[in-house]
């Protein structure tokens, strides 16, 4: 396992326990002591590196984060696939609860990212429980 891929891991699951202590106290999602909607904010950073890191973090809290929806679909939108990936990746960890998504993430299908692609059609099945079938050619 790589660095950055342990580093990831690590990460996911320190913020997956924090989102499910939060959802179980019926307060907003915290990780790193900042809650939820400080991570959404940083999805519009400057940074790539910081919206990234903001995705990843959303994803770990799982459907405690689904307050995060509409930011996380308006950020399919963003120029750096690096972000659009951990973002696909947010949306399927919140699950069905990220419906709402559906529309962008089948627009993702076509992305000019195969990996970005393939993550969104990860996602569409996890919400709809449907695989939407390979991208369009």
């Amino acid at each position: 396992m790589t660095r950055c891929t342990m580093s990831t891991a690590i990460v996911l699951t320190l913020a997956t326990t924090a989102a499910l202590q939060a959802q179980t106290r019926g307060q907003e999602p915290e990780f790193d002591g900042r809650p939820l909607s400080a991570w959404v904010e940083d999805l519009k950073a400057a940074a790539p590196q910081t919206r990234n890191a903001a995705a990843y973090v959303i994803s770990g809290m799982g459907p405690a984060a689904r307050a995060a929806v509409p930011a996380l679909i308006e950020a399919l939108d963003d120029p750096v696939a690096a972000v659009r990936y951990p973002v696909a990746v947010a949306l399927r960890e919140i699950g069905p609860a990220a419906a709402a998504a559906v529309p962008a993430l089948r627009r993702a299908l076509n992305d000019s990212s195969d990996d970005v692609a393939a993550m969104a059609r990860k996602a569409l099945i996890a919400i709809t429980g449907e695989d939407p079938g390979p991208p369009e050619d």
